[in-house]
């Protein structure tokens, strides 16, 4: 028969750490006044002895749980990225933080989805939440946080710069000497979708390349909505040379599509992404793709959220991060043109 042990109490690692039960309750809460030795060495303790407290006493002891939630439509690359970088924002900040999501990996975007998730957690199991990429404005009782906003969306939040990073990379196919560029846009709900159609027809128009809106497909970010577009795209007898992606996960479709076809990548066409997740790396071809710190998105936003929580947010009430081109070899000059 297994024996269980009995739960590891304040008073054990008092009593272990050789300091007192106020000391320890001091570290655990995160409170001024211990010196950072005694503060290491109760943390050490802790490990040791496996101590944890307990949400449901600190919740009453604080009206709050010192819990933070990240709340996603679903668990994908884009999502572990930032994750990885709330996580860091806060190690030892005293806030645990847990995943909501739905259990659809693949499934469509619903509506209301996100209200629904923070319904349950609001309040009981955590003191605010970061939403990633939500359908629309998100309203809670505890403090929220978005990611990739909802269009017209006034809440906090934190995204990166769609506008420029969306130009960057259509400059870049225009410098290459392609003209002929399709655009698989994104969920139309979002910011990030509009500014990166925005930068697509930006940059077209700036070099005197009129916009042609049969080259527009419509997709929603899910990568499998971007298989019909490309096909569509690609099976044209005047296709373009070229295909920019308002996400990596559907450029990293476009470019199976271009393989089901027998079209050479980048020989007979140029693919481009957005995300810069670390699949983007290791396709053949390695996609050239826009990154827009998926880590320091996390990172913000948990930042941001932890003070909110606390009172303590005193920046602004949107944070715009700067993105970068990351050029791989999915892109060359069109066979037509040459080099530019």
């Amino acid at each position: 028969m297994t024996e269980v042990n009995a739960p590891v109490t304040m008073s054990d690692v008092a009593r272990v750490a050789g300091v007192s039960t106020a000391t320890v309750s001091r570290v655990v809460n995160g409170h001024y006044g211990v010196s950072a030795n005694t503060v290491a060495h109760v943390r050490s303790t802790i490990e040791q002895l496996g101590y944890e407290s307990s949400l449901v006493a600190t919740s009453l002891r604080r009206s709050r749980t010192n819990v933070l939630g990240l709340v996603t439509h679903s668990f994908q690359s884009y999502t572990a990225e930032v994750l990885k970088g709330a996580m860091k924002a806060l190690s030892r900040s005293g806030f645990d933080l847990i995943i909501y999501a739905n259990s659809d990996l693949y499934g469509s975007y619903s509506e209301g989805w996100e209200r629904r998730h923070l319904t349950r957690l609001s309040g009981t199991l955590t003191d605010g939440c970061i939403v990633v990429t939500p359908w629309g404005e998100v309203q809670s009782r505890t403090p929220v946080v978005a990611i990739d906003p909802a269009r017209g969306s006034t809440g906090p939040s934190v995204m990166a710069d769609n506008l420029a990073g969306a130009t960057t990379a259509v400059e870049h196919l225009l410098a290459l000497g392609h003209r002929r560029i399709g655009f698989i846009a994104g969920r139309s709900s979002l910011e990030a979708a509009w500014s990166r159609e925005e930068g697509y027809r930006t940059a077209l128009t700036d070099a005197g390349v009129p916009v042609d809106p049969t080259l527009i497909g419509r997709g929603d970010f899910n990568p499998d909505s971007a298989v019909p577009l490309a096909r569509e795209l690609l099976q044209r007898v005047d296709r373009p040379t070229a295909i920019f992606a308002a996400s990596d996960g559907m450029a990293l479709k476009v470019l199976e599509v271009a393989r089901e076809l027998r079209i050479d990548v980048p020989a007979d066409l140029s693919v481009v992404g957005f995300d810069n997740i670390p699949e983007s790396a290791s396709t053949g071809p390695g996609l050239t793709t826009v990154d827009q710190s998926m880590y320091h998105l996390g990172y913000e936003a948990a930042r941001m959220l932890k003070s909110l929580v606390t009172g303590d947010w005193t920046g602004p009430r949107r944070i715009v991060l700067p993105t970068s081109l990351v050029v791989r070899s999915s892109t060359a000059p069109p066979k037509s043109t040459g080099s530019p």
